[in-house]
């Protein structure tokens, strides 16, 4: 089908609705009907402060929601995509034991138990078949609530949601939960197009078997909300009729299933409305408000969240992506819009959308803040309003508006967005957030300002970062700052310098005036560019943050011995990453000691635990020039005796499909890839089975045509 004109903005308000969703159910995730009425009453808005949780978390239906649909870039959004290559996707982007998925063990967590599977070189569908790992297991709630990506890439096209929901669910599950997904997927997809709730169930349906558990579950609903007005009425029937206690599991699909229909059933167009009931009727409560979230996001638009309370303000875009791409972990609903938005024109085989030529921070979509928010400070409280107006871009037709007054000697108006975990964040329970900083020293800032032409006298503008100092606290980098007469726009460029191997947390502009100037600047675009010119070493303040910007998926990491890192992998091959996605042509370099190990080395353009190029000293006496991906690959090789307890730089050097690498200085090995190369990536230090000590580790542009130059 054709896309339909509005599909960018209708995706966000789908993004927007599971992230709202999810946010407001995880406080109260397992609880009872019971125990929630008794302890909060109905939930009608965000609960998170009366419970002392954070609003923003790492959640698993959040990181695997907009993890998995990488499948389609990763091996080509052209052709089927089978549910083996979506079991490949997991083995590449989830790190055992810490991130996206809930870790409960074999047997325990349906989807650690389809994870290991597949480590096991079971491949999908059957990794996630009820013939291998029983029924029981898996029918539980997971493949349902990872579908919203996927149906968001079709849009109006419910058989094609549901294919692509059930190749994805049957990597981990079967049954009953795969046809809860298709019913799902199929609603997502068609509300883009039709807004009956009858229409939708009535086609959703059709795509899953009469005989099945959900088909019976939903006809029930449908005729006890013909009968009852109450909805908890008809909540207490469904509990009594399909609950938990009729299923075994720690969270089975049927009952969180009905509570969604049973939602959507009751709140018609009201998306607050369907949260409360949704989210105060118990079970799996993020799971549940995530789903019928984005579910009435796309059905209802931006409108219908708008409707109600102010949901988005608090939530200013942010979310995590937990994964082993440590550069997409501190996102925006913005950036994962336009990801989902791009793969579905894709398949329709339109071109992408870059909106500002690509900007990081463009703003473009009605209300979207992309994680930006004054200051809280003694000299910045109250002194700025954000908000996103469609006037005043030169470069597309929104901006950010900065409205500020008070301006005034020891009265500053600061707006930034995270580029690493926040301070909030660094001690997060429950899921652990693994990140990598998505700007670093020897990369350029560039933002485009306009100033109001009602403002009433100039102000003073500049970029600015803060890093993470000691003991893990925030200190203030400022930038290049330049003068904003009324009506005047201009653009601002800083190329960063180094920060002593602390991480950068933030990026933002500040606003200074004199005699309590007040008016509007208008943030058109925000961005950056270029490859790093960092060293990453343990900053002279300590703290935590410098080694936590790695992403570790090594089996023990040790920070605080004389070495600056030390590398434990038992088993098979360890990475720790660092770098962003966006990262192309550069030289990485550090010292190893091998203290036993059956190979260690650098790697580069790392798309994850199995896409990346490394150089390798190896156990028998060879240094290699790997690839991995869908296997390993050796490039090049040569003979390259070392001992255990030596140390010896390696540098890898990549440029265009040129891949050189050096040993102590040399030139020992140089290849070109052509067949599917990896023409981007972070970087990483590798262990395979044994332990080594590592340096620092410098990150170099490269300069001239040649890499060997």
């Amino acid at each position: 089908m054709p896309l339909p004109d509005d599909y960018a903005e209708r995706v966000y308000a789908g993004v927007l609705g599971k992230i709202i969703g999810v946010y407001l159910g995880r406080p109260v995730e397992g609880w009872t009907y019971e125990r929630i009425t008794a302890e909060l009453g109905e939930i009608q808005y965000y609960v998170h402060q009366q419970l002392g949780r954070p609003l923003v978390v790492t959640d698993d239906d959040i990181s695997g929601t907009f993890t998995f649909p990488r499948a389609l870039v990763d091996h080509g959004v052209v052709g089927e995509l089978s549910p083996a290559q979506i079991g490949e996707t997991w083995l590449n982007y989830l790190i055992e034991e810490r991130t996206t998925l809930w870790w409960g063990g074999l047997g325990n967590s349906t989807e650690h138990t389809a994870y290991l599977r597949l480590k096991h070189g079971i491949a999908a569908p059957r990794s996630g078949s009820a013939a291998l790992n029983g029924r029981v297991v898996s029918e539980q709630i997971g493949a349902q609530i990872f579908i919203d990506g996927w149906a968001m890439l079709a849009p109006g096209d419910p058989e094609r949601a549901a294919d692509l929901a059930e190749r994805a669910a049957r990597v981990s599950h079967d049954g009953e939960a795969v046809h809860a997904a298709r019913v799902l997927a199929a609603m997502e997809a068609l509300a883009f197009v039709e807004p009956g709730v009858d229409r939708l169930l009535d086609i959703a349906v059709a795509l899953i078997p009469r005989d099945s558990v959900i088909f019976r579950l939903i006809a029930d609903l449908r005729a006890w909300h013909a009968q009852e007005p109450d909805w908890r009425q008809t909540r207490a029937r469904l509990a009594a009729a399909y609950g938990y206690d009729r299923y075994g599991g720690n969270c089975h699909v049927v009952p969180n299933h009905g509570l969604i229909i049973l939602g959507l059933l009751y709140a018609a167009d009201d998306f607050q409305r369907a949260l409360s009931i949704v989210t105060t009727s118990g079970w799996d409560t993020d799971c549940n408000a995530g789903n019928l979230g984005c579910l009435l996001g796309i059905r209802n638009g931006l409108a219908g969240i708008a409707a109600g309370p102010d949901w988005r303000g608090p939530v200013a875009d942010r979310l995590y992506i937990s994964s082993a791409d440590g550069g997409r972990a501190i996102t925006d609903a913005v950036t994962e819009t336009f990801h989902l938005v791009n793969l579905g024109r894709a398949m329709a085989g339109l071109p992408s959308l870059t909106p500002k030529g690509g900007a990081r921070f463009h703003f473009e979509l009605p209300g979207a803040v992309q994680g930006f928010r004054p200051e809280e400070s003694p000299e910045c409280t109250g002194t700025v309003v954000i908000e996103n107006v469609a006037a005043s871009s030169r470069l597309g037709s929104r901006s950010l508006a900065l409205h500020y007054h008070g301006l005034a000697p020891g009265r500053t108006a600061r707006v930034a967005t995270p580029t690493f975990i926040p301070p909030e964040a660094l001690a997060m329970s429950g899921y652990p957030l693994m990140a990598s900083p998505t700007l670093y020293p020897g990369q350029t800032v560039r933002a485009w300002l306009g100033a109001d032409s009602g403002n009433d006298r100039p102000v003073t503008a500049g970029l600015y970062v803060r890093v993470y100092g000691p003991a893990d606290r925030l200190v203030l980098h400022r930038g290049p700052r330049i003068p904003l007469p009324p009506g005047a726009y201009e653009e601002l460029t800083w190329r960063l310098a180094e920060t002593g191997g602390a991480p950068i947390a933030e990026v933002g502009i500040e606003l200074s005036g004199v005699g309590g100037a007040r008016g509007s600047v208008y943030l058109d675009a925000l961005t950056w560019e270029g490859p790093p010119a960092v060293v990453l070493a343990r900053p002279a303040g300590g703290g935590t943050a410098w080694w936590r910007a790695w992403v570790n998926a090594v089996d023990r990491l040790i920070v605080d011995g004389p070495e600056m890192l030390r590398l434990i992998q038992n088993e098979g091959t360890g990475l720790l990453i660092q770098g962003t996605r966006e990262w192309t042509d550069y030289r990485v370099s550090a010292v190893f000691t091998p203290h036993l190990a059956r190979a260690a080395g650098l790697a580069a353009r790392v798309q994850g635990l199995r896409r990346y190029y490394a150089l390798l000293l190896a156990h028998d006496g060879r240094v290699r020039l790997v690839k991995v991906l869908n296997g390993v690959r050796v490039l090049a090789e040569a003979d390259y005796p070392w001992q255990y307890g030596e140390s010896h730089r390696i540098e890898l050097a990549v440029h265009g499909t040129t891949l050189d690498g050096r040993i102590d200085g040399r030139l020992l090995l140089h290849a070109e890839d052509t067949d599917r190369p990896l023409r981007t990536g972070a970087i990483g230090l590798v262990c395979e089975e044994g332990r080594i000590a590592v340096g620092p580790v410098a990150v170099q542009p490269i300069t001239g045509a040649a890499v060997s130059g």
